[in-house]
């Protein structure tokens, strides 16, 4: 038996997303490629949109004067301008910094809520994880959208300035996510605290947060990026069902895609498409990369799903095992390469051929 010694790979090439790219081949390279790609034009858009954009959010004028309702796309205004005189590029590129803003918000929320109302539940059990396991299951059974309405409605009276609107999205979309980091963190819990190296620091006189935080939250997280990718679209989805609806941002105080596309609605049946194309783009691409990305992250995740023979190719760690007398057992006329999908690697990228 032959094993070829594995090098220590390298800090970035261990990192999750570099480590997804490199064991990708194809179309699913392919579409994890093109999410990143898009993901990362919004994440620019949303830092740089000061500097981005050519107009403020709210601007009605220039030096020139007014910029006038409903002009169609030109030198000045790219995209054209809205019924209520706002330039349209201008209105997108800044809601891309609002969208950023309440993603972040509301993830970073209800993954904090949601992980420790996890651990305690799945970790105690007993009264306190019945209760809040029902509770869960009640809240994640309720429509999405609508609790987020009425807890918009609940914080901030339906509309409000731009950290007032973002706290009250971001809040009503964190208890709606709250749910779903639960369950999976309490299955999790459950099923690694009856772990042997779990008992062992018990019997070594571990304290009860050492073993909760340390050795399961550690190994209960392993999905969570996943999670957090397709929260992150489901998030813009529900931002803008908000700001459609009515229950969102000021048009004074930020620029939400949702609100525009309900003032835009008007317009189309005028004459006045270009209002409403750009923010539903906007919309689309973001949901169509972030989406991409997770779905990308959960296919690669499952070793019946991602192709194997490509990443260890790229990797360069290749090991023959011998299973045959005096030789390794070949695929007949084909070799190696006829066999389908056959190989198996080891945790360190190993090929073991059988």
């Amino acid at each position: 038996m032959t094993v070829a010694t594995v090098p220590n790979r390298s800090r970035w090439a261990r990192l999750p997303v570099v480590h997804q790219l490199r064991q990708s081949v194809g179309l699913q390279r392919g579409m994890l490629v093109a999410g990143l790609i898009i993901t990362a034009i919004f994440l620019l858009t949303a830092a740089f949109a000061p500097w981005v954009a050519p107009y403020g959010f709210s601007q009605l004028r220039d030096a020139d004067g007014l910029f006038g309702s409903a002009q169609p796309p030109s030198a000045q205004h790219l995209l054209g301008t809205t019924v209520g005189g706002f330039d349209v590029l201008s209105r997108t590129i800044w809601g891309a910094q609002t969208a950023f803003l309440v993603i972040v918000f509301a993830l970073v929320f209800s993954m904090f809520i949601g992980i420790l109302l996890g651990l305690v539940s799945g970790y105690f059990g007993g009264w306190l994880d019945r209760v809040l396991v029902v509770v869960c299951d009640a809240i994640y059974a309720f429509p999405s959208l609508l609790l987020a309405i009425v807890l918009s409605i609940a914080i901030s009276g339906g509309q409000s300035g731009l950290w007032a609107g973002i706290t009250a999205a971001a809040g009503s979309i964190t208890v709606v996510f709250i749910p779903q980091y639960f369950r999976v963190i309490r299955a999790e819990t459950v099923r690694i605290k009856s772990e042997a190296y779990v008992e062992s620091a018990k019997v070594l006189g571990a304290s009860t947060g050492r073993i909760m935080f340390r050795h399961i939250f550690r190994n209960a997280t392993r999905t969570l990026p996943l999670i957090l990718t397709l929260n992150a679209s489901e998030a813009i989805l529900t931002l803008a069902g908000l700001g459609f609806l009515g229950f969102g941002i000021e048009p004074t105080q930020a620029a939400e895609w949702g609100y525009d596309l309900n003032k835009s609605i008007a317009d189309v049946s005028s004459g006045v498409w270009w209002t409403a194309v750009p923010p539903g783009i906007a919309i689309v691409f973001v949901v169509l990369g972030i989406t991409l990305v997770g779905e990308s992250l959960n296919d690669l995740a499952d070793p019946r799903l991602r192709g194997r023979r490509r990443a260890a190719k790229g990797a360069g760690l290749v090991a023959e095992t011998s299973v045959v007398p005096g030789g390794t057992l070949t695929a007949g006329p084909g070799g190696v390469d006829g066999l389908e999908s056959g190989e198996t690697f080891g945790d360190q990228g190993i090929e073991v051929k059988s």
